[in-house]
């Protein structure tokens, strides 16, 4: 099924962000400091809000920064309506004064303006991911919504590129985590950043219809045994594929001649083979004879399911068809593939079936990113995994943690000063560059005043690493990119956003060009992030309180 176009104003995605996310999607707080800031006649002051995580997630030494998009609609949409200001005329304290509805009433994001990283690019601590800036009351209106649609984004489409990473090139992933995602809105949300962050394809329909993201699924247990004997089998034939005979031919018959021949060859018993799941195999074969991959183990692999598969695939080979393959949910995976595998060519060998050699064999099974890398340490034939209450839930770790903090009012820098250093915020408007070393691997990021000039390729630099000594340190990059792109502006989406597929591959070429010591899914390298000298001087004056600027906030 064809994606609904991402760009469309007033298109199916739009009217999911303003269902899941309306301005009213906040904390009571930010609408108490808006009407202060109103109050005092600071509403309109020019302000600087920048969002960053402050630790990489799962343990890791990288982040994939992702929900960018949903936020550029949100910004476009944001709008009260007069039902959303009669609730809050009843929720905030009696003594507000009736005009600030009315200056709600007219509220919108036309003075505002985001900056942002792309979206789909691996990101690490401490960066500033996005700025917005804009009169004071809006963009503080705007920092709960904004957390919401990047946290879970960017979380889960980082816990997709671990998977992605820890499966290999080789093998498929396979979402499929809606049934145990975090309500209908985690799901959705989880299929398409999971896709984004290097999954194949979902069992999500509706993720499918919405974001183009290929869609997958056969059959589940409970079919198999609803089942009980061959008597239930409807209709009981099948005409060949086309070019083939047009006459119907009776599959019944055909399965139990195949699976004589395949019980004689593998020296198997035929009286354990169960009657029910083999009539399921037979049923879903006559309905899907071009996408036959049953669930073989809902009684046992290799004294029934195994042997009734081969069975029908024969016999759709037979009428012209090719079967798919084999889905495995349970026990020993690996050494279940392997059988499985090996039965697959002795079947090919032996009835000189070429479609056997091309058979793919699925497993799930609570996969988690531990159990998907021992599954790689050991001999197996599994093609594709599917994946779900561990990706979609990110078991390993809840929430990315990203904060919105003030930087600047007014065109002077604000900063956040506490008690613990790691909740202390950078001040001022800024701009962010990627430093590249001789082979193409990202090596700093370097965070600088918006009013510096860019470093140069080949030119050294003097900055001082986050989390160092406080001493400064000289790097020459080979190239230098900006991180920074302008997302939103004067009320309109400025940097068109990308299709699902096209974000993927950004995900991809980002990862791809990582070092791997830093995207080691254990004990990785930390990747260095930077202060320039003007924005360490700043930080230090201010933190020892001698700026020459009296109106520095210094806030705890």
């Amino acid at each position: 099924m064809a994606a609904v176009s991402s760009t469309d104003p007033c298109g199916p995605l739009e009217v999911s962000v303003r269902t899941r996310a309306p301005p009213l999607l906040t904390d009571l707080y930010q609408f108490t400091m808006a009407y202060a800031y109103w109050r005092s006649g600071r509403h309109r002051e020019p302000a600087v809000f920048e969002l960053f995580f402050r630790d990489n997630p799962f343990g890791g030494g990288f982040s994939v920064f992702a929900g960018l998009h949903d936020c550029q609609l949100f910004l476009r949409s944001f709008r009260f309506t007069d039902q959303d200001v009669d609730f809050l005329c009843s929720v905030l304290p009696p003594a507000t004064d009736p005009a600030f509805f009315v200056f709600l009433r007219d509220l919108d994001c036309s003075g505002v303006t985001l900056r942002s990283v792309p979206e789909g690019t691996v990101v690490f601590a401490r960066v500033p991911l996005m700025e917005v800036s804009g009169p004071l009351a809006v963009v503080q209106l705007l920092e709960t919504s904004l957390l919401c649609l990047v946290n879970f984004a960017s979380l889960v489409c980082s816990n997709a590129a671990r998977f992605r990473l820890a499966a290999g090139p080789r093998r498929k992933l396979l979402e499929m985590g809606l049934r145990r995602a975090q309500g209908p809105d985690g799901g959705l949300t989880a299929s398409r950043y999971s896709y984004i962050g290097g999954f194949d394809l979902t069992s999500n329909v509706q993720a499918g219809f919405l974001y183009g993201i290929p869609v997958a699924g056969t059959m589940a247990h409970s079919y198999v045994t609803s089942f009980t004997s061959l008597e239930e089998v409807w209709p009981q034939t099948l005409a060949a594929a086309s070019g083939g005979d047009p006459d119907p031919v009776d599959v019944i018959s055909l399965t139990k001649g195949w699976l004589t021949r395949v019980c004689e060859l593998l020296a198997a018993a035929p009286g354990k083979i169960r009657e029910g799941e083999l009539a399921a195999f037979l049923s879903y074969a006559i309905a899907y004879p071009e996408n036959f991959l049953p669930v073989i183990d809902s009684y046992s692999v290799g004294c029934s399911g195994l042997l009734s598969f081969c069975a029908v695939a024969l016999v759709l080979c037979e009428l012209g068809y090719k079967p798919v393959g084999v889905r495995l949910d349970s026990g020993d995976l690996c050494r279940q593939s392997l059988e499985v595998r090996r039965v697959f060519r002795l079947c090919s060998e032996h009835f000189s079936v070429a479609a056997f050699h091309s058979l793919v064999i699925v497993g799930t099974n609570n996969i988690s990113e531990q159990s998907l890398m021992e599954l790689n340490k050991k001999e197996n034939e599994i093609d594709t995994v599917g994946v779900g209450t561990h990706l979609v839930t990110c078991t390993k770790q809840p929430s990315l943690g990203c904060v919105y903090k003030l930087v600047e009012v007014r065109g002077r820098p604000r900063m956040k000063i506490s008690e613990d250093p790691e909740k202390s915020t950078v001040p001022g408007t800024k701009s962010v560059y990627r430093l590249v070393d001789a082979e193409g691997h990202p090596f700093l990021d370097l965070v600088c005043l918006e009013v510096e000039p860019p470093p140069e390729a080949g030119v050294p630099l003097s900055c001082f690493p986050l989390g160092s000594d406080d001493s400064s340190h000289s790097f020459t990059p080979a190239q230098v990119t900006c991180l920074r792109q302008e997302a939103f502006t004067m009320g309109q989406v400025t940097h068109p956003p990308c299709s699902a597929a096209e974000t993927r591959a950004k995900v991809h070429s980002s990862l791809q060009t990582l070092h791997p010591r830093h995207k080691r899914l254990q004990e990785p390298d930390s990747y260095t992030v930077a202060l320039s000298e003007k924005l360490h001087n700043l930080v230090t004056e201010i933190r020892r309180g001698s700026s020459n600027d009296s109106n520095f906030l210094l806030a705890n």
